[in-house]
Parts: structure tokens; sequence; C-alpha cells
């Protein structure tokens, strides 16, 4: 194809993906979006955030605090203290950690990826623990022994810890997550899998 050829080609491609309102316009433009995400923008934010896996969505209600980023952090602690009592984390110290107000369900989170060494108390992290997706849970112990970092994590609306993040291998971190860009917007995916979990992990969440 000559120069011509090209600037007809561009001409005609570029009306059918943003001008053409017909139904055959529509789906090419659905997938011209899809492949752009696919090759394009997950590519560049895997490598800004020196991360395989650089977008997730909160798809529990086990880092919720009630009213989401609304929420008054002083009844929410007045019901949860105890359970940080053993770790010896206290309210001031608390109120310090990142994202002290929790995520809430349906939350898309940007994710980096972390060295085990720079992970420290009161930290979230995104870790696998044989299930099907990553957990996301809140840091409240970590370990150095002999170079190996192993960590202990518990979910802000959980009442106790699961046996799978009681001791949380280095090799077992995803990331960290840095910033909650899209909250609530990852329901458009989620609302066509809730009728897969049990009846009591359907639907918004309620704080224990």
């Amino acid at each position: 194809m000559n120069k011509e050829d090209w600037k007809k080609f561009w001409k005609k491609f570029w009306f059918i993906v943003w001008k053409d309102d017909s139904f055959k316009g529509w789906v090419i433009s659905v997938i011209f979006i899809l492949v752009v995400i696919k090759l394009i923008f997950f590519p560049i934010l895997t490598l800004a955030s020196g991360n395989s896996l650089p977008l997730v969505i909160v798809e529990s209600c086990s880092m919720y605090h009630e009213g989401s980023i609304f929420s008054n952090f002083d009844n929410w602690w007045d019901r949860h203290e105890s359970k940080y009592f053993q770790e010896k984390i206290i309210k001031p110290t608390f109120l310090d950690f990142p994202f002290k107000n929790g995520l809430n369900k349906g939350d898309i989170l940007f994710v980096a990826g972390v060295k085990p060494e720079n992970i420290k108390v009161g930290d979230i992290i995104i870790f696998n623990a044989g299930e099907r997706n990553p957990i996301i849970h809140r840091v409240i112990n970590v370990k150095n022994e002999s170079g190996v970092y192993t960590f202990s994590t518990l979910g802000d609306n959980n009442n106790g810890q699961l046996y799978v993040e009681q001791n949380i291998n280095q090799n077992q971190l995803v990331g960290k997550p840095v910033a909650d860009i899209a909250p609530w917007v990852g329901w458009i995916k989620l609302i066509f899998f809730e009728h897969t979990k049990p009846a009591q992990e359907r639907g918004f969440c309620n704080e224990n």
C-alpha cells in the first residue's frame, strides 16, 4: 500500500471506530477498545507498576468499614479495637496506616510491586493463598528470619484471622495497593459473578 492508500484506510477505519452509529460500527468500536486495553493499556500499567497484576477489584467485604470513605473512624475503632490489642496496635498508630477507612467491595485498586523488606505493619498487601483470587488484607505482623520474610494479616472487617493468612511467605506476595482509583466501579464486573458466590457473600457490605 502506498501513502495515499494508507491515508484512505485510516480515514475509513477512524470513521467506523468513532463515528459510525451502525451496529457493525458499534461492534468494531468495542473490539478496538478491548484490543487497546489488552495490548497497550495493561502492558504500560504493568511496566509502570512493576507488577504483573496492576489493577485489582476488591471482591469481598473483608476490608469494609461502614460508610466506606465517609465512615466515622472513631465508631469503627470502638467496635474493632479488641482484635488489635494483642498485636499492640493502638488507635493513634492505626490512624497513620494507609487506607485507614478500609476498602469497599467493587473498588478498583492500582497495585505496585513491592519488596518484602519494604512492607511494614499497617500496610495492605495482596497475596496468593491457593484460592481463586488473591486476598487483600492488612499486615498486623512482620517477621524476618535469616532474610526470609513472613507476614500475618487481618481483614479490617473480619472478626478473626483466616488460617491462610497467619504465616504468609514472601513468595506469595503479589503487590501492594497504592491508590483506590475507581471506588465502586468494579461492580460492573462483579454483578455478573455474584450468583456464583455463597448467599452470605453476595450483595453490598455490612460491618461485622
